[in-house]
């Protein structure tokens, strides 16, 4: 009766390795053909664009320069009365004529008799009335008188991207 047992064995493992040895012969094939499969190529990108195009700022700043860190850099502002502020006043500044224009990188500044205005692309800034330019050197010096004190910003013009 062993003998029939160990037969029964032996036929069982027989057939469990070679069922296994099967599929894993299946499944060798399929990773292969999976290697071997082309695939399609990936979408196009979708095309680019453009942003709407953003109204322009128009308007009245007093700060306008200072809004403009591609053309001028602020490096001084006080506030206060008229002889505190003139403190401020670089020695042997020059007041700038009314009619002068000043173009500093994408940047035009008009003065006029007591006011400024402000290019940059579409974008178009007034300096309100009682505003006064000077020079000093590289700086630009604004005062501007409103509502009983006095507001003074000395400004730098920023260089220009592609010049040392």
């Amino acid at each position: 009766m062993i003998r029939y047992y160990v037969i029964a064995t032996v036929i069982v493992l027989t057939v469990a390795v070679l069922a296994t040895a099967w599929a894993n012969r299946a499944l060798i094939q399929i990773k292969i053909a999976s290697v071997n499969v082309r695939v399609p190529p990936k979408p196009a990108p979708p095309l680019q664009v453009k942003a709407a195009a953003r109204p322009p700022f128009i308007g009245t700043a007093p700060w306008a320069l200072s809004a403009l860190p591609e053309c001028f850099q602020q490096v001084l502002q006080a506030k206060g009365s008229p002889s505190f502020v003139a403190k401020y006043i670089p020695r042997g500044a020059r007041l700038v004529r009314a009619g002068t224009t000043i173009v500093q990188n994408d940047c035009v500044v008009r003065i006029g008799r007591n006011q400024a205005f402000v290019t940059r692309g579409p974008d178009r800034f007034r300096i309100p009335p009682r505003a006064r330019f000077y020079r000093s050197g590289r700086q630009l010096v604004l005062v501007r008188a409103a509502g009983g004190h006095v507001t003074l910003r000395t400004y730098v013009p920023t260089r220009s991207p592609g010049k040392p």
